[in-house]
């Protein structure tokens, strides 16, 4: 029984951590998107 408990535990946080890692790189791409986008808003203002 403590060893099905520990192992259903460590399952749990396992999927977790996985969970917030990819939350954490849809997050950055979606920054490296928007940076690029003001990038190209800033570009097109100096050359009008």
């Amino acid at each position: 029984m403590t060893l099905r408990l520990a192992t259903m535990l460590t399952l749990l946080l396992g999927s977790l951590a996985i969970s917030a890692c990819a939350n954490t790189v849809r997050g950055v791409g979606a920054d490296v998107g928007n940076t690029v986008d003001a990038g190209e808003a800033a570009a097109r203002d100096i050359a009008n």
